[in-house]
């Protein structure tokens, strides 16, 4: 099936309505309640999604300077999403909210009419546009989850969640990686059940090791929003056992998840 960025750029407007309606009417004391990402306010949350939207226009309109800017972190230890939090904490609400609205603005003009198979640098290995304004989506469904947990607010699934879901089986080598651990060549098929009811299905038909499940919690699985103990997925072989314990959808180190039953806000001291 063709990839379409004018509905790749729906869905990303769609998700981040969603997102944004969470925020409307927040108090200053409610963009600095804690999340389930420990040490991390509503504020940081935003300030995250914001930044790298930034980030993902440059890497598509001067990948020549996002190059270089990659070298300088990279040389610099890494992605340290905690200390590009720390340094947007000195802006207020309406003032990240602004923000988010002008980069989420500015990152759907350039991406809506790109060629789907355009490459751009990122962290990591280069990625179609396509790719890249999927896990946009992604990142603002994920940092849109524990925005909806610190205000113990419910977000209807919708069939948005194949994009998280596709970047989470896409990332699979990724996660590996990370973690420092070569990635079994054995093909693991996933069905997932779909909002709307319907299936959803990677990987071939015939493979022993498998997962299965809602879709929403498996979502929840590769984006670490809640430990696997929580969730009601059916793992089955030891090659997928060990894939669901480091999935991870996201680009940068190895993610710590959430211990089992946290869905409860982490206040920072």
């Amino acid at each position: 099936m063709a990839v379409s960025m004018a509905a790749l750029a729906d869905d990303l407007i769609a998700e981040s309505t969603v997102l944004r309606a969470l925020l409307a009417d927040l108090d200053e004391p409610d963009w600095r309640r804690g999340t389930p990402a420990v040490g991390w306010t509503i504020a940081d949350q935003i300030s995250h999604l914001a930044h790298f939207d930034d980030v993902a226009v440059q890497a598509a309109t001067d990948p020549d300077a996002f190059t270089a800017e990659k070298a300088r972190i990279e040389a610099a230890g890494g992605i340290a999403p905690d200390r590009i939090a720390e340094s947007y904490r000195y802006l207020n609400g309406a003032e990240l909210l602004a923000w988010f609205d002008r980069s989420r603005g500015r990152l759907v003009e350039v991406f809506h009419d790109l060629e789907p198979s355009t490459r751009v640098p990122w962290f990591g290995p280069p990625m179609s546009v396509a790719s890249s304004l999927t896990a946009r989506i992604m990142e603002t469904w994920a940092h849109g989850q524990d925005v909806a947990d610190a205000l113990g607010a419910l977000r209807e699934p919708t069939a948005r969640l194949r994009h998280v879901a596709h970047i989470g089986i896409g990332a699979r080598a990724y996660s590996y990686l990370v973690n420092g651990r070569d990635m079994p060549h054995d093909p693991i098929r996933t069905e997932l059940v779909s909002p709307d009811g319907s299936a959803w299905t990677w990987g071939p038909e015939d493979a022993p090791d498998r997962v299965s499940g809602d879709a929403l919690d498996f979502c929840l699985a590769v984006t670490q929003r809640r430990h696997l103990d929580d969730l009601a997925l059916e793992i089955t072989g030891p090659v997928a056992r060990e894939w669901m314990g480091l999935a991870q959808a996201y680009a940068g180190a190895a993610g710590t998840g959430r211990a089992p039953g946290q869905t409860t806000t982490e206040v920072r001291a």
